[in-house]
């Protein structure tokens, strides 16, 4: 039977380091204890488990808003329960939201919806919500905070999808995720007009209509390091109201050297935080610049910003 269905992707990161560090018993009793939880967050809030993935979940609900309510509670508390976990066993919640039409057949589920949650539940990145427009326009106006990332690029779809990310930090401020705001700057007079990667032998130029793109080790990154300190989707590179930003994802960080500055203090350590790229300079994924081994990319924007900002984010 085929219904109209938002769906729900949550998947935990970092499980292969807490078995490594906890054993395959402690750690699968561990990872099966909060892949319940998750499930019965989902069911609190009217969705429905259709099946347990290893360390992810795939819930069903009849409508958007439950989706999300739901979502932002799992953040929201996961989030508490990880202060008090040693930083080798911390597994954090990475939640792609999709609606469309839904396939059920003996008790899986199919469809371009399923397939879309887990794709951006991919490119969320830890700690992260992304949400397609169909499920943001079935919420109530101002009942959710949420960022618009604008078109994106998702592997296996030959079209672009509108994808926000939910804000879902209880202190979040309503200046920084006004939607229309954000649109407005993708549209904003700017001098940065496109930025050119470099890593080894690969080289790739990127305009601002291109951007958000992905840094990671995934062939679903559109800028691809093959070195295991690189996170899946380990950074995004977008515009936003004209300037070039940077945003790590990643378990290890990003570092960012601009050129003419020199030494390992003169390096940004980025921690789930942003800055905005202009010049020239190198970004180090998965280990500082100071480290010689370090996956190195070297960027140039064509037309810069010439300020520099930084901020944590969610």
């Amino acid at each position: 039977m085929v219904v109209n269905s938002t769906v729900v992707f949550a998947d935990l990161t970092g499980s292969t380091r807490v078995f490594e560090a906890m054993g395959n018993a402690r750690a699968t009793e561990t990872v099966t204890r909060l892949t319940q939880w998750i499930g019965a967050v989902c069911e609190k809030h009217g969705g429905r488990v259709v099946k347990s993935l290893g360390d992810g979940v795939l819930a069903l609900f009849a409508e958007g808003a439950g989706a999300i309510q739901s979502v932002i509670e799992l953040q929201r508390q996961h989030q508490k329960r990880l202060l008090a976990w040693p930083a080798p066993l911390r597994m954090e919640l990475q939640i792609g939201v999709a609606s469309g039409e839904v396939l059920e057949v003996d008790g899986d589920c199919f469809g371009d919806a399923v397939n879309l949650a887990s794709r951006l539940s991919d490119l969320a990145g830890p700690s992260q919500i992304w949400a397609t427009e169909s499920v943001i326009v079935q919420l109530r106006e101002g009942a959710v905070h949420h960022r618009d990332l604008g078109p994106i690029n998702i592997r296996g779809r030959s079209e672009l999808s509108v994808v926000h990310r939910i804000d879902w930090q209880e202190d979040v401020t309503a200046s920084l995720t006004v939607p229309a705001a954000l649109m407005a700057g993708r549209h904003a007079d700017s001098n940065f007009g496109q930025i050119e990667l470099s890593w080894l032998d690969v080289r790739s130029m990127f305009r601002t209509e291109q951007l958000p793109i992905h840094l990671g080790r995934v062939d679903g990154a559109e800028f691809v390091v093959n070195d295991p300190r690189v996170s899946r989707l380990h950074a995004r590179i977008e515009l936003r109201q004209g300037s070039c930003v940077l945003t790590d994802l990643s378990t290890y960080g990003t570092w960012v050297r601009f050129h003419g500055n020199a030494g390992p203090s003169s390096e940004i350590a980025l921690r789930r935080e942003e800055c905005v790229l202009h010049g020239s300079g190198e970004i180090g994924l998965g280990a500082p610049l100071s480290d010689f081994s370090a996956p190195t990319i070297a960027f140039n924007t064509m037309g810069g910003d010439v300020l520099l900002s930084r901020r944590t984010v969610g």
